[in-house]
């Protein structure tokens, strides 16, 4: 199978792939965790702190309005890149962690009460899981869980079941971390919304794999992260719709947010400022923006076809060997690429171990996903997930590397 030849050309773009690991080139596939940045990503965060440092909405100099300027083309940016019809509705967070525990406590907290439920699924990364689970415990709510198939899909019928009239929101992932299956969030969506519920998706996989459309899906927030789709750490979006945004308190209290402020009392900015208390992360979303734009260089299709290569090349050889357990969906059309798996009477860690003396970086362990791991029977699993910059040598290079973990290990 032949490799893009865009993405043979997208591994130059990414200084940290010239690095050599135990004197072998590094195999970076460990994406969904985080993903290596490209040089104009690099880039641009040193020339904000180069060339326009400065805070932002506070002062009227040239350096400040250069800063806001950058700060608000990248809400803009964030905006087109979910197809957000409006950059309002665009809050700035540390992460998808952030922008969940936002909304469980500056929504929930004045929407939630005794006796209401979450519905959540049994896939969710625990970001999506334990800020609820905070919030169950003050409010004496509960959460039930939207169990998956044995394949790792969701089954719609059973959403019908449970959407009960004490739920009061769905919270879930647009795809597995562990098992890659993509689900119907549109779908998943109306459903909800025929009942009543608010919808929030995490879409912290999904952002770099696949088109998002919150306004086609008409979710009720999203949330998604920077480091996740070749950008910084540190910066996360969160997608509210309006009229949700109205409905809730402010989440941190501090400078930027206010209208004004008075010895007992202070009144609130509009959304969204009324959710960034203090300096908001400025350098950070001009690496944000550098890195949805090199994104849309090579066209999010292209990436998404590209990680269907990998996958079904990667699925092809797994299932060549007996002593392989591979998790999650077979049919490839709702895959992305995130592929789990173990060998037989080997612990994953173990396996990561033999692969990183051979370069070969993939994560090992229950990747924030303990509810999944426990309905999956398994303490662990060794996971490898894709990036627009790896090719099928370096998963042939990994299924070389197992022989020698078999060696060790079992003979």
């Amino acid at each position: 199978m032949h490799n893009h030849p865009l993405i043979s050309k997208a591994r130059d773009d990414f200084p940290i792939l010239k690095r050599e690991i135990n004197g072998c080139p590094l195999a970076y596939l460990d994406n969904a965790a985080t993903t290596q940045k490209p040089k104009s990503v690099i880039d641009a965060i040193v020339s904000f702190y180069e060339n326009h440092n400065c805070n932002v909405s506070r002062g009227v100099y040239t350096l400040a309005e250069e800063a806001t300027e950058i700060y608000e083309a990248g809400r803009e940016a964030a905006a087109n890149f979910i197809g957000a019809d409006d950059s309002g509705s665009i809050i700035f967070t540390r992460g998808t962690t952030e922008s969940i525990n936002l909304v469980a406590s500056a929504w929930g907290r004045k929407n939630f009460k005794a006796g209401d439920r979450i519905i959540l699924t049994e896939m969710e990364h625990h970001s999506n899981i334990v800020p609820w689970q905070l919030i169950a415990q003050t409010s004496s709510i509960e959460l039930v869980y939207w169990p998956i198939s044995p394949e790792g899909r969701l089954d719609l019928s059973e959403l019908e079941e449970l959407l009960t009239d004490s739920v009061k929101l769905l919270a879930f992932t647009a795809v597995s971390n562990v098992l890659g299956s993509i689900n119907p969030v549109g779908e998943i969506t109306k459903i909800a919304h025929s009942r009543g519920v608010p919808v929030l998706v995490d879409a912290a996989q999904a952002v770099s794999r696949m088109p998002i459309d919150v306004a086609g899906w008409n979710c009720d927030f999203l949330a998604f992260s920077g480091h996740k789709v070749y950008g910084p750490t540190g910066i996360g979006v969160l997608y509210a719709k309006k009229e949700r945004l109205e409905g809730m308190a402010p989440f941190q209290g501090g400078g930027g947010m206010i209208r004004q402020v008075e010895r007992q009392s202070s009144t609130w900015a509009e959304a969204p400022q009324k959710f960034e208390a203090g300096t908001p992360p400025v350098a950070e979303v001009a690496g944000l923006k550098a890195a949805l734009e090199y994104i849309e260089q090579y066209g999010i299709q292209e990436i998404q076809r590209h990680e269907q290569e990998l996958t079904v090349h990667s699925l092809k050889i797994l299932s060549e060997f007996p002593d392989l357990e591979i998790y999650g969906p077979k049919d490839i059309h709702n895959r992305t690429g995130v592929v789990s798996f173990n060998l037989n009477n080997i612990h994953a860690h173990d396996v990561a171990q033999v692969l990183d003396e051979r370069g070969i970086a993939v994560r090992a362990g229950h990747h924030c996903t303990q509810v999944l791991h426990e309905r999956l029977g398994v303490p662990a699993t060794v996971r490898m997930s894709f990036g627009l910059y790896n090719d099928t040598s370096e998963i042939d290079s990994l299924f070389k590397a197992l022989d020698r973990a078999r060696e060790i290990f079992l003979y």
